[in-house]
């Protein structure tokens, strides 16, 4: 396998950790890129720091992106990639912003982009089916996310699952197979998938 990396982008209950589970089972060389946060929420998947922290990697050049969402810091460090990648790992970064994707393809790796998609009802009933307690905040980022996609229509994907009509071990099998014939990334009609 050649030295990849991959993006799995989408909105909130579209499937990315279940399907980061489910490719680190299928090839133990699949690795969660766990992004620094800072903030309240969830602690599971993250490498918790101080927003001191991330200002200080910031300045000194070391992040790939940063965003605040949920009322807290997140950040994508050069050094946290590179350790997964020289560790012989595939590092899967889970992005919520198209800007993120962006920038993070800038690091020297093959990009297997993904566009994981579900429509507004399966975000909300998955929010609801793990207990989120911020299911408002998650369908707000929903729609967000939608306007993200469409404002950035020319934006290329390897691949575009929609994960309310793909099984978690469907979509992976996708992805693993794109990571292993080196796929490229190309327009997709992401107008027609969010419709």
């Amino acid at each position: 396998m050649s030295r990849s990396g991959v993006i799995l982008y989408g909105p909130p209950g579209s499937g990315k950790d279940t399907i980061t589970a489910e490719l680190a089972r299928l090839r133990t060389e699949f690795a969660l890129f766990e992004r620094l946060k800072a903030g309240p929420g969830r602690t599971t998947g993250y490498r918790l720091t101080t927003p001191e922290r991330i200002e200080q990697l910031s300045r000194d050049g070391e992040l790939l992106y940063r965003n605040t969402r949920y009322s807290a810091d997140y950040a994508i460090d050069r050094s946290g990639v590179a350790a997964l990648v020289e560790g012989g790992e595939v590092p899967v970064l889970h992005m919520g912003q198209v800007a993120g994707v962006t920038a993070v393809a800038g690091f020297p790796l093959h990009w297997i982009r993904v566009l994981l998609w579900c429509p507004l009802a399966t975000t909300e009933s998955r929010s609801i089916g793990r207990g989120d307690k911020d299911v408002d905040a998650r369908v707000k980022v929903w729609h967000e996310t939608r306007e993200d996609l469409l404002a950035h229509e020319a934006e290329p994907w390897t691949l575009t699952l929609r994960t309310d009509t793909l099984s978690p071990t469907e979509s992976a099998r996708a992805i693993a197979e794109a990571v292993s014939q080196g796929a490229p990334a190309e327009p997709r009609n992401v107008r027609e998938l969010v419709a």
